[in-house]
C-alpha cells in the first residue's frame, strides 16, 4: 500500500526531536564562539582584551552583545589601558614575570569566565553559568600553559628568549582575535589545536614538577 505523503508529514509533525533547536537564537553559534574566543584570551592577555573590546564598541562602531557593553564606559576603558601597558612591560621582565602569572591565577581565570557569560547576559541563568564554566576553564588552560611554559623560559640567564617568547604571546593575541572577529570557524579549528598543544605543555610540567619534588618527599620520609 502506497502511503500519502500528506499522511506521513502529519504523523510526524506531532513527534517532538530528540534535540529541539526551534527557542535557541538563531546566531547561538557565533555567541559560544564568541564566549570561547574570550576565555582563551583571557588566559594569555586580560587587559589587551578588554581594552580591544571596550575601543571596538565605543569608537568601531561594534555593537557588543549581552553585558559586554559595559566595557565600553570611560572607565573600564582607563583602567584596562594603564594596565594594559603594564603587563606589556612587565611580561618582558623575567625576573617579575613569572610573579605576575602567579598573581594573575587569580585574575584571569574568573575574568575569562565572567566574560563568557556576559557574552549572553540577556538570556537564561542556566546559559550564562553553562558559558561562564566553558570561558573560566578555557581561560584555567591558557593560563597555565602559558604560565608554565614562561617560568622554563624564565630560567634562562639571557633575557632575549624571554622577550621572544612575550612578543611571541601579543602576537598570537593580535591574530587569534582578527581570526574570532573575521573568521569565527576558522578560529574554532586553531583553537582545538592550541589546547591539545597546551595540554601537551601542561601534562610535561605536571611531570617535571613531580619528578623535582620526588628527591624531596623522600628524603623528608628517610629523615
Amino acid at each position: 500500500m502506497e502511503l500519502d505523503p500528506s499522511q506521513l508529514a502529519a504523523s510526524l509533525e506531532g513527534l517532538r526531536p530528540l534535540l529541539d533547536w526551534r527557542d535557541l537564537p538563531v546566531d547561538m553559534a557565533s555567541l559560544t564562539a564568541l564566549a570561547a574566543g574570550l576565555g582563551w584570551a583571557s588566559g594569555l592577555r586580560l587587559y589587551a582584551l578588554v581594552f580591544v573590546l571596550g575601543a571596538l564598541g565605543r569608537w568601531g562602531g561594534v555593537e557588543l552583545p549581552g553585558g559586554l557593553a559595559a566595557l565600553t564606559h570611560p572607565l573600564v576603558l582607563g583602567a584596562s589601558g594603564l594596565m594594559l601597558v603594564t603587563e606589556f612591560f612587565a611580561d618582558k621582565l623575567p625576573w617579575l614575570d613569572s610573579l605576575w602569572d602567579s598573581v594573575h591565577t587569580f585574575i584571569r581565570i574568573p575574568a575569562g569566565a565572567a566574560l563568557a557569560a556576559a557574552v549572553v547576559g540577556d538570556h537564561s541563568g542556566a546559559l550564562q553559568l553553562a558559558m561562564g564554566v566553558m570561558g573560566g576553564s578555557l581561560a584555567a588552560g591558557t593560563h597555565f600553559a602559558k604560565a608554565g611554559a614562561r617560568a622554563a623560559i624564565n630560567t634562562s640567564p639571557e633575557p632575549f628568549s624571554n622577550v621572544a617568547a612575550s612578543l611571541g604571546e601579543d602576537a598570537l593575541f593580535a591574530g587569534g582575535m582578527w581570526t574570532l572577529l573575521a573568521h569565527p570557524l576558522w578560529f574554532l579549528g586553531g583553537l582545538a589545536v592550541f589546547l591539545v598543544l597546551a595540554g601537551l605543555v601542561i601534562a610535561t610540567m605536571w611531570r617535571f614538577i613531580r619528578r623535582v619534588l620526588r628527591p624531596r618527599a623522600r628524603a623528608a620520609d628517610t629523615g
